[in-house]
């Protein structure tokens, strides 16, 4: 027989509980506690309820020989009547006589069989004539049949005489215990629960870019120092957000007011043979300031609102016929999903332009998922990003090598862009080959 090794029940005893802090705390309460109740009754009903009902079947035996003995004793009609009705006012039995008839075959026993067997070592211990039993013919008695020369001698007995019938109600109590114990519990549990759901729901949000007005903390104090710590951090996160946003956009007002002048007098200034090339650096330092600001800035201000992903992508397409190559759409008419409209926009004109820049065909579609949630992808039958460098693409200002250089009117932050809006919306992007042979950008945000 093979043995399972202890990592292995480790890991498969893992599997089987629970994953959420909700279910794990309900199961230290109530794993503790059916264990306790199961060894209560267990000692219970071995050491209390067993005893008794082996001392009252020892004494019902008792009687119940008493009976025969003094019958067989004299076994006339009379001393039989005496003997009924002595055993009728003091011991509650009913004593009858059958004349030549024999002991049942058939045996009738209980499903658990501890009274049967206990009230069968009672009589088999106090008598020397054969008999047979039945405690289940009659709710509220027993039946015991003694064989006797005459026929069989037939006894009838109160149960409470054999057996401890109030048992049940001290299993009742405990189980009414248990239940409010668990119940208070269950509250208890459930309200300091909430107060860390109510923490992780507010950082989630603050995740995605939304904000949220500061909320009471409660329960355990540990928890409200978390709340609050939480909420001071999300202060000075956003204290800095607003910083760098408004020094950037300081930066990009003072860069772009000399840029405007340049164009001016560029404009103004008589033909020359290196104007063309001025304009294109003119123009790649306006694209680069641009694309300096969207990142810092990210989605701030912008609330997310039903968005039509066919307007979305149409767009998109043209911008990528304006680039000069063939764009096809595949898109439900009626899609429609919540988005941070200019946030989203900015990301597929980043994706599509990448693709345009690189690919001759560019193929932008749109489908739901089975979860609800929703997927864009945006290929192209470019020359496509080696696996090994996939995650490398998304970092800021990462430029690769030259066979697939990106945002080559850029600073290398077309993709990242693309990722931080994927990511405030839920979700999240990923690279693979294309079946046009080039790469696919895959967007996918939850419903």
């Amino acid at each position: 027989m093979r043995l399972i090794s202890p990592a292995l029940w480790k890991r498969l005893l893992k599997r089987r509980l629970p994953t959420s802090l909700w279910g794990r705390s309900l199961l230290i309460i109530v794993l503790p506690v059916l264990v306790m109740q199961v060894a209560v009754t267990w000692a219970f009903f071995d050491a209390h309820w067993q005893t008794v009902t082996a001392r009252l079947s020892e004494g019902l035996a008792g009687d119940v020989a008493w009976a025969v003995e003094s019958y067989l004793d004299d076994p006339t009609p009379d001393s039989l009547a005496v003997i009924a009705d002595r055993a009728e006012r003091t011991m509650s039995l009913s004593i009858a006589l059958q004349e030549d008839r024999t002991l049942p075959s058939e045996q009738r026993r209980g499903p658990i069989g501890v009274v049967d067997r206990v009230l069968e070592q009672a009589l088999a211990s106090r008598l020397d004539q054969p008999f047979w039993f039945d405690t289940l013919r009659y709710p509220a008695y027993v039946d015991i049949q003694v064989q006797t020369p005459q026929g069989v001698l037939r006894v009838i007995a109160p149960r409470e005489r054999a057996v401890a019938t109030q048992a049940h109600i001290f299993v009742v109590w405990l189980l009414v215990a248990t239940i409010l114990l668990m119940g208070v519990a269950i509250l208890f549990i459930r309200n300091q629960v909430r107060a860390i759901e109510r923490l992780a729901e507010a950082a989630e949000a603050f995740g995605r870019g939304e904000t949220q007005e500061r909320f009471k903390p409660h329960g355990a104090r540990e928890v409200r120092a978390a709340a609050t710590a939480f909420m001071e951090m999300r202060d000075r996160i956003q204290r800095h957000i607003d910083q760098r946003t408004a020094l950037l956009a300081s930066v990009s007002h003072d860069l772009r007011t000399p840029l405007t002048r340049l164009r001016l007098e560029l404009a103004l200034a008589p033909p020359f043979k290196r104007a063309a090339a001025m304009r294109s650096d003119m123009d790649e330092m306006e694209h680069m300031i641009d694309e300096y600001l969207a990142f810092a800035r990210g989605e701030a201000g912008e609330a997310p609102q039903s968005v039509s992903i066919s307007d979305l992508l149409n767009t998109a397409a043209d911008d990528v016929r304006r680039a000069g190559a063939e764009a096809q759409v595949d898109v439900p008419v009626d899609m429609t999903a919540s988005l941070r409209p200019l946030a989203f926009k900015r990301a597929l004109a980043n994706l599509a332009g990448n693709a345009a820049s690189h690919g001759e065909h560019v193929r932008l579609s749109a489908r739901r998922l089975p979860s609800g949630g929703l997927e864009i992808v945006v290929e192209d039958d470019g020359p496509g990003i080696a696996e090994d460098l996939h995650e490398e693409a998304f970092r800021p200002f990462s430029r690769l090598d030259p066979a697939r250089n990106q945002n080559r009117k850029g600073v290398g932050l077309g993709l990242a862009i693309a990722r931080d809006v994927a990511r405030g919306h839920g979700g999240d992007i990923t690279l693979d080959r294309s079946d046009l042979g080039g790469l696919s950008a895959r967007i996918r945000i939850p419903g």
